[in-house]
């Protein structure tokens, strides 16, 4: 069975370090997130990959060490307010987030990877020391990102 996996970045080895799953849903309670990686992870071959990454409007979460074999709906290791990553990018289209589209709020996770990908890391603000802290930035700093491939 393959599966098309919304996002996937690269590092700077060309190996597969994390995949990205958009939802459009928001206030999604942590049962239903863990519950959802959970399914992915049963029902879809999804690719063993060091994080994972489950992208909404209002929140992210981020397991490290994802294990495609796991079964069991366990908690992510980091649950981050997408707010501050995603203003910048909303306030240059004039969209409002409750009314993006799951194309459009892809689009924008995109941008921000790509732009992650190259940043120097003194450029990151506040926000964003989860990235430091999780190693996810230097797992991609120099990396490349891939949309809508099948695993």
């Amino acid at each position: 069975m393959s599966t098309r996996l919304d996002l996937a970045a690269y590092n700077r080895n060309d190996q597969l370090t994390l995949v990205v799953e958009v939802k459009k849903k928001q206030d999604a309670s942590p049962t239903w997130v863990a519950q959802l990686r959970r399914n992915l992870l049963i029902y879809d071959t999804f690719p063993n990959t060091p994080f994972f990454l489950l992208a909404l409007p209002d929140r992210f979460y981020l397991w490290k060490n994802n294990n495609g074999k796991q079964s069991e709906a366990s908690v992510p290791d980091y649950v981050i307010d997408a707010e501050p990553v995603f203003k910048p990018y909303l306030e240059q289209t004039g969209i409002n987030i409750d009314q993006i589209s799951s194309q459009s709020l892809e689009l924008i996770l995109t941008s921000w990877l790509n732009d992650l990908i190259h940043k120097r890391p003194d450029e990151l603000d506040n926000s964003e020391h989860w990235l430091i802290d999780s190693g996810l930035y230097d797992a991609l700093a120099g990396g490349r990102l891939a949309y809508e491939i099948m695993a």
